[in-house]
């Protein structure tokens, strides 16, 4: 397997990319870090079978942290006296605790993941989409690396209303901190603090204006980080806050150069590495995961890897899914 510098100077494929290392017709990405052998040296972590539900409730996110998502409505109803059924109505399968698939986002220049054309985007068209991974499986090692309570022992409190950069420099301390080796095929989980602050600092009127002014740490937009999650052959990146990255990205982000000319293209998305992570290397992320519990018992026994499963729904075409991720420790 190539390695990420490896990967920016490929010829065969778009620099940075992982296009056809998997297979010329692959639609699982880093699912493929995910081997038998893998999970199951996984499963060999859970020691008390103590579980922990990884995913915020439907709709407490309201309004979603993203301006063009609503918040659902539940139906209940009965056909009769001793009979209740219910539906969602306007339910966005981002809107809260999420993965996202590989069509999610397409590269500016290149397209979506292994040259799928943007035609293939289409409801009931499964390439690349979120049923791919429910077909697949998704589950294996888990490891949590959290970044507010690392801070905090050095006398820094993270200010949740800034795009404090979480640099691969700083995830290898903290994993040096903790003593948690990174793994191939580890389900990486990152706590910045972002989510507490959410539910417990932020005010109804907060949590309203957040849409229109997002504003959060998370990975530092350089290519020293996705060298990182792929040097180390992440499966999953995932974290508590609404997109893994720093919003608002860093002003001289390399990735703006990349797409310079482009129309149509926002310039804060620009300067996002959401397309190189999801379009170029097949990176499955996760956003808005709640680590909280988890992240208080991995604390009380300084124990931080973990059996961890995700089941996406089984939705052909789905561009993104609610996460029903899973702990066991």
């Amino acid at each position: 397997m190539l390695s990420y510098a490896e990967l920016l100077e490929r010829k065969d494929a778009p620099a940075g990319s992982s296009w056809g290392l998997f297979g010329e017709k692959d639609e699982l990405g880093t699912a493929n870090f995910l081997t038998a052998d893998r999970v199951a040296a996984a499963a060999k972590l859970i020691r008390t079978g103590e579980m922990f539900n990884l995913d915020c409730p439907l709709g407490a996110f309201d309004p979603p942290t993203s301006h063009q998502r609503k918040t659902h409505r539940h139906f209940i109803f009965g056909n009769n006296a001793h009979h209740r059924d219910d539906f969602l109505d306007q339910y966005y399968l981002q809107s809260g605790s999420q993965i996202d698939s590989l069509r999610h986002m397409r590269h500016p220049v290149h397209g979506f993941y292994n040259r799928m054309p943007d035609s293939d985007v289409v409801v009931g068209n499964p390439r690349n989409s979120v049923s791919r991974w429910a077909e697949h499986g998704l589950a294996g090692r888990g490891v949590l690396l959290d970044v507010d309570r690392h801070m905090r022992k050095r006398g820094t409190v993270i200010d949740q209303n800034s795009a404090f950069p979480i640099t691969a420099a700083l995830l290898d301390e903290i994993a040096a901190a903790q003593k948690v080796e990174i793994k191939p095929g580890d389900i990486l989980m990152i706590r910045t603090g972002w989510l507490n602050n959410y539910f417990n600092v932020y005010s109804d009127e907060d949590r309203a204006k957040f849409p229109s002014a997002i504003r959060s740490p998370g990975l530092y937009q350089s290519h020293e980080t996705l060298g990182w999650l792929w040097d180390h052959r992440i499966a999953i990146c995932a974290a508590d806050n609404p997109g893994v990255e720093m919003i608002p990205p860093r002003p001289d982000s390399p990735f703006a150069a990349e797409t310079a000319g482009v129309q149509d293209l926002p310039p804060m998305q620009a300067r996002l590495m959401h397309a190189n992570m999801i379009a170029l290397l097949g990176l499955i992320l996760g956003e808005l995961w709640n680590v909280e519990k988890l992240a208080e018992r991995c604390a009380a026994d300084a124990i931080w890897e973990m059996f961890v499963s995700v089941k996406p729904l089984n939705l052909i075409g789905g561009v993104g899914s609610p996460a029903n991720a899973m702990a066991i420790r």
